[in-house]
């Protein structure tokens, strides 16, 4: 080849490379331009999905709480025996309440329970079943022992920014003597960052009782025989022989509740948070409980055995309105101490205003083990229509001998024990253990009345 040749040789492979590095250089920007143009495409989607991806549900699994409690009482002020008697009661209970998340905003929520009680006092409704009749000793009449059992459901929807709640009710309750029908609802607002909360809330309650009437007065009613019933034939009647009670059945055995709450809750501090309540009830219809004796002054007493015959029973008005007004303040310490203040102030148009006043302390002793000390006082004024034992007289248009509706003060003394696991360690079937929360309250009033509680709680979640 000559030397020409070479030189042209030579320029041609120079110019071929050029042109495949030039078109190097627009592939490299081809693709550099794809996966900038992908990546925005990409980031835009997760943009504009982000709220359906990333949304934090208002449950994140299903929930099981099972709670229980052992609860006893005594004193000597029945209000099955006009004023007077054993108050002595024991009562179990158990509830489970479920909740189930149906998406990221709803919730439905059961709740389910039974309450198995014995009472010495309510037993003598019918004291002359057996043996000899004696308002300090139990009897073994029907009306010893029930089963109160109770279902609601309820459904609650959470908004996507989680700053509005609404939630409605339905449940039902059952005893012996007793059924109720109930429906609700509720709306909460959040605002200021969450900061601020405010919420109403209302419910309706339709009740009808089965009215038990002591047993001396059933012989009474138009239909009954009177002192010639075989009560009074086939025991010995003393005291005033001629007894002749003040007694006629309730025409009406229904009674409706409604009730309206408001509630205003405020973060003051990173560690104090307030929260006020105010409440309304208003109620119409037999509000008398038709088994409760009342014995007037100016009436000579009748006796079967040990056991005074009832003059009449407690007569109370057919409505009742009632407001309270109440308050809480939670002080965050540290990471070990908390404290927990609440304040109501309560009055109704049947004369009785009452103040109560709490405190809870929570000791965090370790990470999982919290201890709850706590203190309640009460005291309230008397309902208009209260009398103790033989203080009405038949001339009263409503009495009643009942000592919830007494004047009186009461001190309640607490301790629990709370133990958690986030991480639901330890399992029952499917379920993780969450929590367990212990508790113990005292009650006494400065009358004779006395009460103490067990309660527990376990708190599972599925895994």
């Amino acid at each position: 080849m000559t030397q020409k040749g070479i030189k042209m040789l030579v320029e041609v492979r120079t110019l071929y490379k050029q042109h495949l590095l030039k078109n190097k250089n627009q592939l490299k920007s081809i693709i550099l331009i794809f996966c900038v143009v992908a990546l925005a495409k990409t980031y835009s989607q997760a943009g504009q999905d982000s709220t359906k991806v990333y949304k934090k549900r208002v449950l994140e699994t299903t929930e099981v709480d099972f709670l229980t409690s052992y609860y006893t009482q005594d004193g000597d002020n029945a209000a099955v025996s006009g004023g007077i008697g054993t108050e002595e009661l024991t009562d179990v209970t158990g509830t489970f309440v479920i909740s189930i998340p149906l998406n990221d905003d709803d919730v439905l929520t059961i709740d389910a329970g039974v309450s198995a009680y014995t009472s010495a006092s309510s037993s003598n409704v019918g004291p002359f079943d057996d043996g000899s009749a004696d308002p300090f000793q139990a009897s073994s009449g029907a009306s010893s022992s029930d089963l109160w059992a109770n279902i609601t459901g309820s459904y609650s929807h959470s908004s996507d920014d989680r700053n509005d709640m609404w939630s409605a009710k339905v449940s039902l309750s059952t005893e012996y003597d007793y059924f109720s029908v109930g429906v609700g609802g509720s709306y909460t607002k959040l605002f200021n960052e969450k900061n601020t909360e405010l919420s109403v809330s209302g419910n309706v309650y339709i009740d009808t009782w089965k009215a038990i009437y002591p047993t001396e007065l059933r012989p009474f009613t138009a239909e009954g025989s009177g002192l010639n019933d075989r009560l009074f034939t086939q025991n010995t009647l003393t005291g005033n022989i001629n007894y002749n009670p003040r007694f006629e059945p309730f025409d009406s055995e229904g009674r409706n509740s409604y009730s309206l709450g408001l509630g205003f809750s405020q973060i003051l501090h990173r560690n104090v948070q307030g929260s006020l309540a105010l409440d309304f009830v208003q109620q119409q219809g037999l509000l008398s409980t038709p088994f409760q004796r009342v014995y007037f002054g100016d009436v000579a007493d009748s006796f079967i055995d040990d056991f005074q015959l009832a003059d009449a029973i407690e007569l109370l008005p057919d409505s009742r309105f009632k407001v309270a007004i109440g308050g809480r303040l939670n002080w965050f310490l540290n990471e070990v101490l908390t404290v927990r203040t609440f304040y109501r102030y309560y009055f109704d148009d049947w004369g009785i205003n009452s103040h109560t006043a709490s405190v809870e302390v929570p000791v965090k002793i370790t990470d999982r083990f919290t201890l709850y000390p706590s203190y309640r006082f009460y005291n309230q004024t008397a309902a208009d229509y209260f009398r103790p034992y033989e203080g009405a007289l038949s001339t009263d248009e409503f009495y009643t001998s009942d000592y919830d509706l007494s004047e009186y003060s009461a001190n309640q003394f607490g301790f629990g024990l709370s133990y958690t696991d986030i991480f639901a360690k330890a399992h029952l079937w499917k379920f993780g253990l969450k929590s367990i929360d212990l508790k113990f309250y005292k009650y006494d009033r400065d009358t004779t009345f006395g009460s103490s509680i067990i309660t527990a709680g376990f708190k599972f979640v599925m895994d």
